[in-house]
């Protein structure tokens, strides 16, 4: 029998687990991989039937996201965040397709909602993750914006799943300093230097491309403000890289 897990790595994320988990009730296993939680993440999501396993994020996300192959034997992998929701329809497939055991990786499309507004374009609009994996198939790599290294061919999911990446702008900014860090020391590991100049062109252009090429602008006001943030991550990205030691 085809044994499916969903994988689902946390750091304090007490507010959001259990609904998560909740929405995993199609798998045979959740496996809840964490970096060392000081509230009550663990405490929920073993109340909801979850294997917690705690292992510290010393080497990014790819790194923790391959510990967490390791967490499981099952014969498929769903790896979901726990700020995610699936439906239940993209439940039944993942669990079809699994039982199908097609010798592929499949992604599936993600809705972002941003401070309570579903966003359809600008830097938060739909886009497709690849999230569903054969165990033995994959491999992780990279420090931030991981991704997973398979020769297995990608196909796309007809169901969709929910993205609430942010509910109030403390965790934004807690994020944000977490992400421009590893970014920052991603680029310093590949060799990559940075300049005043570069410090202000580079978030000029995010800027542009989340305003004008996503079209943010026709997200209104809310648009407008993530978009300038995108332009201000950069910027902190490059500057962290340029006084880094």
């Amino acid at each position: 029998m085809t044994r499916l897990a969903v994988l689902i790595l946390t750091y304090n994320e007490e507010k959001n687990i259990a609904d998560c988990i909740r929405t995993a009730g199609f798998a045979d296993e959740v496996v809840v991989v964490d970096s060392g939680s000081s509230d009550r993440t663990r405490e929920l999501a073993e109340s909801l039937g979850a294997r917690c396993v705690v292992h510290p994020m010393e080497e990014g996300f790819a790194a923790q996201r391959n510990f967490a192959l390791t967490a499981t034997d099952a014969d498929w992998v769903f790896y979901l965040d726990a700020d995610e929701r699936l439906t239940p329809e993209a439940g039944e497939e993942i669990r079809q397709l699994a039982e199908a055991g097609e010798p592929a990786v499949w992604e599936i499309k993600r809705l972002n909602v941003v401070f309570g507004q579903l966003m359809h374009y600008g830097p938060h609009r739909p886009d497709y993750s690849l999230r569903l994996y054969p165990r033995e198939s994959v491999h992780w790599e990279g420090t931030v914006h991981e991704h997973a290294e398979t020769t297995l061919p990608v196909r796309r999911m007809r169901e969709v799943m929910h993205h609430y990446t942010y509910n109030d702008w403390e965790t934004y900014f807690a994020k944000f300093n977490q992400y421009t860090s590893l970014a920052a020391k991603a680029l310093r590991e590949r060799g990559r230097q940075t300049s005043c100049s570069a410090i202000l062109l580079h978030p000029a252009a995010a800027f542009f491309k989340a305003y004008i090429l996503k079209q943010g602008y026709r997200e209104g006001f809310l648009g407008f403000i993530m978009s300038c943030m995108a332009m201000f991550s950069t910027m902190v990205k490059y500057l962290k890289l340029k006084y880094m030691k």
